[in-house]
């Protein structure tokens, strides 16, 4: 079914390559052609989808007096290098939890090999490999704490006290401010 919009007026927008977030302007929204692009009829695809611009449900968040952008921006840079060490420490801990999967597999296929008859095989794996450390004397648990303990606790922990330190406890107050900004209404 064809939905088209008689009159392409302010509210309209134009989606080069006829698509509109990947999605079928025909199929969804009222479109009409217009050239090499269409025409889709922005009021009615927010009575569809809804508005990011209504963001509703919170209260803004307010800067603490003596807090500038320069500050903000500072601050910003510093909880974006804390997304990174969290998201390295998740990897970390996959990589800790796809190692011991793949002990549990390796114990499984010793076990398989013995049934086989082939126990010189099931030996050698099981001697050389099965509970081997990953690094010089440690498991992966191990290198999961060294790091917590070594690195990502602290790294936290200063983030932390310079936030405090500098007045601003909040943790995204750059990507809070961003998220006013743009959800603005039209």
């Amino acid at each position: 079914m064809r939905h088209e919009s008689p009159n392409p007026g302010p509210t309209q927008a134009t989606f080069p390559g006829s698509q509109l977030s990947g999605i079928r302007p025909n199929a969804c929204v009222g479109t009409e052609d217009v050239g090499h692009a269409k025409q889709v009829d922005v009021d009615e695809a927010v009575q569809r989808y809804g508005s990011a611009k209504r963001a509703g449900g919170h209260e803004p968040r307010t800067r603490p007096d003596g807090l500038d952008d320069a500050a903000v921006t500072a601050l910003g840079k510093l909880s974006e290098a804390l997304e990174v060490v969290e998201h390295a420490r998740g990897m970390l801990y996959g990589f800790h939890r796809l190692t011991g999967r793949a002990d549990a597999t390796l114990q499984r296929a010793v076990a398989l090999l013995r049934e086989a008859g082939l126990d010189s095989q099931a030996d050698v794996v099981e001697e050389c490999v099965v509970g081997r450390n990953v690094l010089p004397g440690m498991w992966t648990f191990q290198v999961v704490e060294a790091y917590d303990d070594c690195y990502w606790s602290i790294f936290r922990e200063v983030v932390d006290r310079v936030r405090e330190e500098a007045g601003d406890p909040e943790r995204h107050r750059y990507e809070a401010e961003m998220k006013e900004r743009e959800q603005q209404p039209r």
